[in-house]
C-alpha cells in the first residue's frame, strides 16, 4: 500500500479544502486569490501524475482496489489539463458573483471524483466517484442561482443523475450478489469460474445507463445540450469534459473484466456507440445556438469515445486511441467554450457573425477547436478519430467504423455553420470581450489542440506501453 500512488487525487482534495477555509476568512474582495490557490493544486497534481507515471510501476495497489497504470495516468493529465482551463475561465466570468471564492473548490473536488473514477478498481469505488463528480456537478450546473435556466438546468441534471445512479448502484450490487466480491480482480476469476448470463446482462444494462450519464451517452444524455445551454460557460466547459473522461475509463475497466461467453457485451456497446454518434450529430444540425450545439457534439463525440471501449482488449490500439481521443476532445472542447466565455456568453449563431474581423484571434481558435472536432488534419482531433477508427477496425467492427466515418462527414455541415459566418460575413457586429485570464485559457487550450496534433507520433509511443488493469 503505497499513498502516494493517490496523490493527484490527495492534492485536489487538499487544495479544495485550502480554498475553503480561504473562502471563508477572506473578505469578498480579496476571495479572487482562491482561484490561483486551486490552480496550484491542479498543477501539484497533474505534476504529481507525470512523475508516477515515470518513476513507478503500473500496478494495482490499496489491496487491488486502486489502478496505477497508463489508463488512469492518461486521465488524470486530461483531467488537471481541462480543470486548469476551466479555472482560468472561472477568474473573471463569477468576479461579481458573492459566492466566487467557493466555486474552484467545488471544482477540484470534482475533479477529484472523476479521478477516482478513473482509477477505481473495485465497484464500490466506482459508486464513491461517480457519487463525488454527480454531486459537485449539480452544483456547478445551477451556480448561478438568480438564472431560472441554470436552475432548470441544474434540476434536470440532478433528477437524471438520481435515476441513473440508482441503476448503477443495483448494478454493483448484483454484480456483488454474483460473485461475492467488490474488487474487479477477484470479480474476475469469479465470473471465468461460472456466471448467470441473466445476471451479467442486468450488470450492463446498469452499468451502461449509470456511467453512460457523466459519459454523456444515449439514453442518460439528455441533460447534455441543457447544462451546455444555460450551465455558467465555464460550468458548461467542465462538465462537458471532465466527468465523460473518468466515467469512459471506468466503463472500459469494469466490462473487460466480464466474460464475453456469458454475455456479448460488446456488441450491446457498438450498437450504443452507433446510436450516440448518430443522435448527437442528427440533434447538433438544427442548433441556433452555439453552446446547444457544442452540447450535442458532446453526446456525438461520446458515441466516437465508445467505439474504443467495444474494442478494448481487442485490438491494440484501443487504451491509446481511447486517451489520444479523449485529450483532443477535451482539449477542442474547452477551447470553445473558452470563446464563448470569452465573448461573455454570447451564444446564438448569428452573434458571430463576422467575428473573424472584429476578434481574429478568436475567430482562429474557435476555427480550430472545431476542425479538430471534425476530426480535419494536422489537428488533435484527428489523430484521435483516425486512432479510433483503425482500432475499431482492428477489433472486428469495420461497419462501427464506417458509420463513424459518415457521421464525421455529416458533422462538417454543423461546424460550418458557424465557421463559415464568421470567416465570410461582411456585416460584423462589436462584441466585448471578458478579460485577459478567459483570453488565457482560449490561447492555451488552442495551443494545446493544435500541440497534439503536431506530437502525435511521440505521444502514441508513449502509450505504447499503457494498459487497462482490472
Amino acid at each position: 500500500m503505497d499513498v502516494g500512488h493517490l496523490a493527484p487525487e490527495i492534492a485536489l482534495v487538499l487544495g479544495a479544502v485550502a480554498v475553503v477555509l480561504v473562502a471563508s476568512f477572506t473578505r469578498r474582495e480579496r476571495q479572487w486569490i482562491t482561484t490561483p490557490l486551486a490552480a496550484v493544486a491542479v498543477v501539484a497534481s497533474g505534476g504529481i501524475s507525470i512523475g508516477l507515471a515515470r518513476g513507478a510501476d503500473q500496478q494495482l495497489s490499496f489491496d487491488r482496489a486502486w489502478a496505477l497504470d497508463g489508463a488512469t495516468q492518461g486521465a488524470e493529465l486530461i483531467i488537471a489539463g481541462a480543470t486548469l482551463v476551466c479555472l482560468l475561465l472561472s477568474a473573471e466570468w463569477f468576479r461579481t458573483d458573492p459566492r466566487r471564492g467557493e466555486y474552484p473548490a467545488v471544482l477540484l473536488f470534482s475533479a477529484a471524483g472523476a479521478m477516482v473514477l478513473a482509477g477505481a478498481a473495485d465497484t464500490m469505488e466506482v459508486v464513491v466517484g461517480m457519487l463525488l463528480v454527480s454531486v459537485t456537478g449539480y452544483t456547478l450546473a445551477a451556480y448561478h442561482r438568480a438564472s431560472p435556466a441554470a436552475v432548470e438546468a441544474g434540476m434536470r441534471y440532478f433528477l437524471i443523475g438520481a435515476l441513473t445512479n440508482a441503476v448503477l448502484l443495483v448494478g454493483v450490487v448484483i454484480l456483488y450478489g454474483s460473485t461475492g466480491t467488490t474488487n474487479l480482480d477477484d470479480t474476475a476469476s469469479a465470473l471465468a469460474a461460472g456466471a448467470d448470463p441473466v445476471a451479467i446482462v442486468a450488470v450492463v444494462v446498469c452499468l451502461v445507463v449509470g456511467l453512460g450519464f457523466e459519459i454523456g451517452a444515449v439514453p442518460s444524455h439528455v441533460w447534455v445540450p441543457d447544462v451546455a445551454q444555460a450551465a455558467p460557460a465555464p460550468s458548461a466547459a467542465f462538465l462537458t469534459v471532465v466527468p465523460k473522461v473518468g466515467a469512459l475509463v471506468a466503463l472500459a475497466r469494469v466490462l473487460q473484466v466480464l466474460p464475453e461467453d456469458a454475455v456479448a457485451w460488446r456488441p450491446i456497446i457498438a450498437l450504443l456507440a452507433a446510436v450516440t454518434m448518430t443522435v448527437g450529430n442528427l440533434l447538433a444540425l438544427w442548433q441556433d445556438d452555439l453552446r446547444r450545439m457544442l452540447g450535442w457534439s458532446s453526446v456525438s463525440q461520446a458515441g466516437y469515445a465508445l467505439m474504443a471501449v467495444v474494442v478494448i482488449d481487442r485490438a491494440d490500439m484501443a487504451l491509446p486511441s481511447l486517451i489520444v481521443f479523449l485529450a483532443a476532445y477535451a482539449a477542442a472542447t474547452t477551447a470553445a467554450f473558452a470563446v464563448v466565455t470569452e465573448l461573455r456568453g454570447r451564444t446564438a449563431l448569428a452573434d458571430y457573425r463576422g467575428l473573424g474581423a472584429t476578434h481574429p484571434w478568436l475567430a482562429v481558435a474557435l476555427v480550430v477547436s472545431l476542425l479538430s472536432l471534425v476530426g480535419i488534419p494536422p489537428l488533435g482531433g484527428f489523430v484521435g478519430k483516425l486512432t479510433l477508427f483503425t482500432a475499431t477496425i482492428d477489433g472486428g467492427y469495420g461497419w462501427l467504423a464506417a458509420l463513424a466515418v459518415a457521421n464525421t462527414v455529416a458533422s462538417l455541415f454543423y461546424y460550418l455553420r458557424v465557421v463559415a459566418p464568421m470567416a465570410f460575413d461582411t456585416s460584423p457586429r462589436p462584441a466585448a470581450v471578458l478579460g485577459r485570464w478567459a483570453g488565457g485559457a482560449v490561447a492555451f487550450a488552442a495551443f494545446a489542440t493544435v500541440l497534439l496534433g503536431l506530437l502525435a507520433g511521440p505521444l502514441l509511443t508513449a502509450l505504447d506501453s499503457a494498459v487497462l488493469l482490472p
